[in-house]
Formats: C-alpha cells, sequence, structure tokens
C-alpha cells in the first residue's frame, strides 16, 4: 500500500534489494555470511505503512525511537504485519519502562542500573521475560546515551541478575567528527571497541551476547567488518525524515 507523501512500496522494495547486496557484499569481505547481519528498517517518524513494508519485504523487525510513536504506531499496521518484531531503539526514560515492556518486543536500549530494575519490574508485572540489548558509549561520546565501557561489566553482572529480562547483547551508536573522514575512524574504532568488549565480556561471565546492534545507514560497512549482528537503516529505506 502507498499513501500521499509516502513512497511506493516497488521503490522501497528497490531500496532494500540495493541494502541486501551491499550487505552481502560487505560480509564476503569480512569472510561472513550474509545470514549473520539482520537489516532493521527503522521506522521512526514514518507512517505505519513504514512497518507494514518491512513486513512485506520480509524483514523481521523495525525500529523505533520513541515510545509514544512505537505505542501510537504499532496498532496501526496491518493484520499482515503482526508478526513483526517492535524493537525500541532510542533512549528511554525510567518513567516510561512499563510502557515500553508493554508495547515493544526488545528494549535496546538499556543503559543503566536504574533501567534494569524498572524493567524487570515492569516485565514481571506482565508475566513476560523482556529481552534487551545493553547500550554502551564505545566511542567515549559525551554527546551520546550509554554505559561507559568501563562501567559495562557491572551493568551486566546485575542485568544477568533479573529473572524477568533476557541479555541478548550489546547496542552502540558511532560518534560523529568534524569531517567524512573522522567520522569514518570514529565509527570503525567504536565498532572495534564494542566487539572486543562483547568478547571479553561473554568470556568472562560464561555468556553468548551474540547480538551487536551497531551500524547504521552511513557506517555499515565498518559495523559488519567489525561483527555487527544487526544494522538499523531508516534513511536508505524510506528516505530522509
Amino acid at each position: 500500500m502507498s499513501i500521499p507523501s509516502f513512497l511506493a512500496y516497488e521503490e522501497f522494495a528497490r531500496r532494500a534489494d540495493a541494502l541486501r547486496a551491499q550487505i552481502a557484499t560487505a560480509c564476503a569481505a569480512a569472510s561472513r555470511p550474509a545470514s549473520e547481519v539482520e537489516l532493521l528498517a527503522v521506522t521512526k517518524t514514518h507512517p505505519a505503512a513504514a512497518a507494514d513494508y518491512a513486513a512485506r519485504y520480509g524483514l523481521l523487525g523495525v525500529g523505533e525511537n520513541r515510545v509514544q510513536e512505537g505505542m501510537e504506531k504499532r496498532p496501526q499496521v496491518a493484520p499482515a504485519s503482526a508478526t513483526l518484531r517492535w524493537e525500541l531503539i532510542g533512549h528511554l526514560q525510567s518513567n516510561k519502562s512499563k510502557l515500553a515492556a508493554q508495547h515493544f518486543d526488545r528494549i535496546q536500549s538499556v543503559d543503566s542500573e536504574k533501567l534494569l530494575n524498572h524493567l524487570d519490574r515492569a516485565a514481571a508485572e506482565l508475566g513476560k521475560t523482556l529481552p534487551i540489548l545493553l547500550q554502551i558509549n564505545a566511542g567515549n561520546d559525551p554527546a551520546k546515551f550509554g554505559a561507559d565501557l568501563a562501567e559495562a561489566p557491572r551493568l551486566l553482572e546485575v542485568a544477568l541478575t533479573k529473572k524477568n529480562l533476557r541479555l541478548d547483547g550489546l547496542m552502540t551508536i558511532a560518534p560523529l567528527g568534524a569531517t567524512p573522514e573522522e567520522t569514518a575512524a570514529h565509527a570503525q574504532r567504536t565498532f572495534i571497541n564494542l566487539r572486543a568488549l562483547r568478547d571479553d565480556l561473554a568470556s568472562r561471565f560464561g555468556v553468548s551476547l551474540r547480538e551487536l546492534s551497531m551500524g547504521m545507514t552511513s557506517d555499515l560497512v565498518p559495523a559488519i567488518a567489525a561483527g555487527s549482528t544487526m544494522v538499523r537503516v531508516g534513511t536508505a529505506l524510506y528516505g530522509a525524515r
């Protein structure tokens, strides 16, 4: 379906095909199977049709930045899109934990012990186990949310004690630089940092931490080279917001 002021499905599918090809090429260069990297469609600020497009194309999930927007949009999708996994990828305030736990299938932006406590309590009240990722500020960017690299072991240790949370892995967002070259260097360093942290924590705590959510439209290639299992793409799929 298409609606006024929004791109047609055929154009979306063409863009998704191009992205899948780009992901496959990046995986081949990194000697990884393309099946290891999921394309998460970022539907924030776009209409519910954006999620319908993702489901129709065969993508498994969509990402939203704000709890309220996801809550309002999810009931509007077509019945055929009901199997989509809805992920919260934006910063989550603890006072919205219950709503987030209720309306999202996974929270990628868990960055504090306080938030872990709130989400665990909310999931318990809902009678569910809530999958989460720990957001790590692996680029040491003061403008980004996420736990510091040094705080990650303690945060993971606390997360593993929460009976109503399931820790799937880690997430990060790379800093921007003053030039394209600086931005690229920041991205590469950030993604390598997160991969090294994941490997260290997995070894120390005996957990798999399979998911590495890192890489967006502009930096998915270095993210895949560093081990990303999920790239979060909005602009290249739906256009600028």
